[in-house]
Order: structure tokens, then sequence, then C-alpha cells
């Protein structure tokens, strides 16, 4: 019998490769020296294993080659126990690489990817196995995503897309919209909901969104969540602390959010649960070098809920 599991996560490894402490911006012609350096999977692994660690049964399903950053990336999913009943095997490179220049407060990538697949791995998964919800850790649209919708939709399985994209889709797209629309939740950071608005605020970039996707969320960083739902919006302040690396910290909230969600609590809740397990994860390099657990959101939240009594 196929396996059940409460999320599928669709999207491929990045092998992200992490310079932080560095003392300015790099510039041509100028060499600098970091004080810190991590070689971490990133990419949808983020997602997958933030979800695992919270408690979740989570299906991976993500490609690899039989190139040494794919094998890394494996192994170090593997270590951790997730499941690599959904990996897709190449017998050639599929390189993802991120180098991410990292600073307190905000980063620069540069990346390289080898083609993808023709058959990726995750279109094959949701034709195998089931679950409560599937995640695209990505903005995904198009032909793969029109195929695979039908699927999703005939196993009764919830659809979530995060808002990170391979390119600069706006709403004026006709296949963005229709991505959109079809989503049970969609999630976004600020900058990526107002560029494909066209909004000049967060708060009408999500009254936009939330007439195509019943509920939205726009994760600010320093100043926040807010979720939009039926026109209605919440707000949730981020939690006080001093970031070391925000690499991943938007994949971390996002499965703190869904973690509650699939929870059943309120939307409030939900943003709560994002902010501390994508905040906490600032404090450790890579977006899953510091492993949190349900538990530890819980004693959190608990703790400021104390102090807000007191």
């Amino acid at each position: 019998m196929p396996t059940a599991y409460d999320v599928i996560v669709v999207g491929d490894y990045f092998l992200d490769l992490v310079f932080s402490g560095l003392p300015r911006f790099p510039e041509l012609g100028r060499e600098i020296v970091g004080s810190g350096f991590e070689m971490l999977p990133g990419g949808a692994y983020n997602t997958a294993l933030a979800m695992h660690r919270l408690g979740l049964k989570v299906g991976w399903a993500a490609d690899f080659g039989d190139d040494e950053f794919s094998r890394f990336a494996m192994e170090r999913a593997r270590a951790e126990g997730l499941s690599d009943e959904l990996f897709g095997y190449h017998k050639h490179s599929y390189r993802r690489i991120t180098v991410s220049i990292s600073y307190p407060e905000e980063r620069a990538f540069v990346t390289y990817c080898d083609p993808e697949p023709s058959a990726p791995a995750g279109v094959r998964a949701l034709g195998a196995v089931s679950a409560r919800a599937v995640c695209l850790p990505g903005m995904f649209y198009g032909p793969l995503f029109e195929a695979a919708l039908p699927i999703v939709r005939a196993k009764g399985m919830k659809l979530i897309m995060d808002g990170n994209p391979p390119e600069e889709p706006t709403l004026v797209m006709p296949e963005v919209r229709a991505a959109v629309s079809s989503v049970d939740v969609f999630l976004a950071n600020s900058r990526e909901a107002r560029h494909m608005t066209g909004a000049c605020d967060v708060v009408q970039a999500l009254r936009s969104l939330n007439e195509l996707c019943p509920l939205v969320v726009v994760k600010d960083g320093g100043a926040g969540a807010y979720g939009c739902a039926r026109g209605e919006i919440v707000h949730a302040p981020a939690i006080p602390l001093t970031p070391i690396d925000t690499t991943g910290a938007g994949d971390c909230f996002n499965a703190g959010f869904v973690r509650a969600w699939l929870d059943g609590l309120p939307l409030d809740e939900c943003l709560r649960w994002g902010n501390v397990v994508g905040g906490l994860s600032t404090l450790a390099p890579g977006g899953t070098g510091r492993v949190i657990t349900a538990e530890d959101v819980r004693q959190w939240l608990a703790r400021e809920t104390e102090k807000q009594k007191g």
C-alpha cells in the first residue's frame, strides 16, 4: 500500500555555500575574506527537513544526479531521517548550487543549475502516493503544474505554494494568475507579493492576492507576517532576536505555518508558529543549522504569553 504522508514537498535540493562575517559587499577586482563558511543542503530540503523536525510525516519528491553535490544532499537527508521513497535518480550530473553572501539582515545569491529532467520526481510522486497537503516551496506554473493539478485535486490534497520565483512573475501573466487561483494557501515575502501584484504596500498586495487565493500569507522580515482570508487581514509581529544568517528563514517560516495550519489552529496562531520557526532558524548558519521542534515552538509561545500577562 502506498505511503500516506502529512505533506509531500515537491522541489529540488540546492547545495548552499554560505559565506558570512564579511566586512563589506564584494566588488569587482577586490578580494574580501569572511570569518564564517558553511556548506549545507538548501532549496526544498529546508522546508522538508523543517517540517520533519516539527513532527510531520514528510515525503520529499526531489531529483538527484550521480555528482558529488547530489550525493552530499542525499546523505544529509537520509541522516536526518527524511524518507527517500520519492527521490528520483539520474545517471548524470544534476548540480544545483547557490553561493550565499550572508549578512545578519539580508543576503545575496549566485546560483547555477543543470537542466531539469523532462519527467521530474514530483510529477511521478503525485501519481503514486497521497498526503493531506502538497507543498511547493517555489512559484510553479505552466504545463507541468497544469498537468499535476488534476491529480492533486482528485486525491483531495490541499495545495500550498511559496512565492519564491525562478523569474519575476506577475499577475499580468495568465498562467501565473491561474496558478495562484489554483492553490489553497499562497505564501510570499513582501518583495515578491508587491512585485507580483504591482502594489505599493503589503496590505494592498494581500488584498489583491486574496481575490484569487482563499488564504494568503506575506512574510515581511523584522516587520512580522501578515495573513489574509476572506478579506480580513491578521498580523503577527516578528520574535525579538538578533539574527546571524537569514538564509532559508522563509522556508522555515512556511514549515511552522503549515504545521499549525494542518493542526487546525487559528490564522494568528499559524502566523506565530511561522514567525517562531523562521526566526529561530536565523540563529545558526543556513536554513537548517538549528534544530527546531514543535515543543520548542510551544515553549517559546508559552513564555511570550507569560510575559504579556506580567
